[in-house]
């Protein structure tokens, strides 16, 4: 009897279909789908968009201007002259933050060396300054703040590289 009772049941159940590939969809505890995110994630690469944003039902998608050309001004701006007098200082001087013509950073941010990309620089080696002349510009907080000379003189050294971050209180430049 037992018998019939499986032969019956195994000739009316439906046959079954091929299992369906679904791709699963792990959640953190947080209840964040991981695999939503990197195919999000992947989407902004591919598209050049800058921001997904999913509120239920409703998404919204946007691409922000992104500012290449201050880098590349940057890159324009800075000369090898600078770099030449970087190693002059490492060879010449033993600290040149205790020379008494040493011109250091009033503030922290970037300095440059000219009012604007491919632009004369303010100094070069061997220029002659008077006081309160400009002799860079450091740039805190999207503020360009001009660094006047403190006294009369030559410029022997520039300590800094156009774009270059400095500290408070780094050596910038020498004037004899």
């Amino acid at each position: 009897m037992a018998e019939k009772k499986m032969a019956k049941k195994s000739k009316t159940k439906a046959p079954k279909a091929a299992p369906q590939k679904v791709a699963p969809q792990r959640t953190s505890s947080s209840g964040v789908n991981r695999a939503l995110i990197l195919e999000l994630a992947d989407l902004l690469n591919e598209t050049g968009l800058t921001e997904i944003e999913i509120d239920g039902s409703r998404v919204r998608v946007a691409r922000t201007a992104v500012a290449v050309a201050p880098a590349a001004a940057v890159a324009a701006v800075a000369r090898p002259v600078t770099a030449q007098p970087i190693a002059e200082a490492t060879a010449g001087s033993v600290d040149p933050a205790k020379h008494p013509g040493v011109v250091t950073s009033p503030m922290v941010g970037t300095a440059y060396g000219a009012p604007e990309p491919g632009a004369k620089p303010f100094i070069e080696i061997g220029t002659h300054v008077k006081a309160g002349q400009t002799l860079l510009i450091v740039e805190a907080m999207k503020t360009m703040n001009q660094i006047p000379a403190p006294r009369a003189g030559t410029v022997t050294q520039i300590l800094f590289e156009d774009g270059q971050p400095v500290e408070f209180g780094e050596p910038l430049l020498i004037i004899e």
